[in-house]
């Protein structure tokens, strides 16, 4: 059983919210009360989801964002606080995983994509809520590392160069605005089952039967258990939590 939220009142913005923990970490939000901004890159898919949760009598908005162009990230949380007054929570989701590749050989190119939009584009969303959160003097913020922000792996530096920098990122924004009334905080979700990771055994860059082994609890993760990481972090119940880069891996990193 989950535990439950009450954020009526408050506004929640998260980014990659058309699909997978992305998704989740919004039907949460708004089913605890909050209204939520739904950010995504894909259009149809973004306002699919945000119309799911308005047909289900939720408050939700839909917003066209590619995180790698820091104007659309700042009209998507201006848009935000426009429409509901204010931002309390946001959620960073918003990453790519690249095919394993040799670090001599990997290309300019691959690397300069994955870290514009996992490291960057965490960067550009966390400039610009908190700008508003500091005029409010209040917010939480969860920004979305990775397993390999903690560890690393043969085959997938430029991708874990990036996991990396997110929590370097976090660990000095929350220190920065902690006085200001602010909590930044990060996850680090191991081998979760959404669409983006069914793609890549698909694919064959991802053998599942290895990766359910390599969890100690000897299965995927599911969205909605990062999501509820998330709530938790964003809520009163984690108000003494500053800084930190949560694992929820199935016990990976402790190994």
């Amino acid at each position: 059983m989950n535990p439950t939220y009450d954020f009526t009142g408050q506004v929640a913005f998260v980014t990659g919210a058309s699909s997978g923990m992305g998704l989740a970490t919004a039907a949460a939000f708004a089913a605890s009360g909050a209204a939520v901004a739904l950010a995504d890159i894909d259009e149809a898919a973004v306002n699919k989801a945000a119309k799911t949760l308005t047909d289900a009598g939720h408050r939700a908005l839909a917003l066209v964002c590619d995180v790698t162009d820091e104007n659309q990230v700042a009209t998507a949380v201006d848009r935000t606080v426009e429409t509901y007054g204010r931002l309390d929570m946001a959620y960073n989701n918003a990453g790519v995983q690249i095919p394993p590749a040799d670090a001599a050989e990997e290309s300019a190119d691959v690397f300069d994509k994955v870290n514009a939009i996992n490291l960057r584009g965490i960067w550009a969303s966390m400039k610009h809520e908190l700008r508003h959160m500091r005029t409010q003097g209040s917010g939480a913020i969860v920004n979305c590392s990775s397993l390999g922000g903690l560890v690393g792996i043969p085959g997938r530096a430029s991708y874990h160069a990036s996991k990396h920098g997110v929590i370097g990122l976090t660990g000095s924004a929350a220190l920065e605005y902690a006085p200001r009334g602010i909590r930044v905080n990060a996850i680090c979700p191991g081998t979760i089952d959404t669409p983006m990771v069914g793609d890549m055994i698909s694919r064959g860059e991802l053998d599942r039967a290895r990766a359910e082994a390599g969890q100690p609890i000897g299965r995927l993760g599911t969205a909605d258990e990062i999501a509820q990481a998330v709530l938790w972090l964003c809520s009163p119940g984690a108000g003494f939590v500053v800084g930190v880069a949560l694992p929820v891996d199935g016990g990976y990193v402790a190994q």
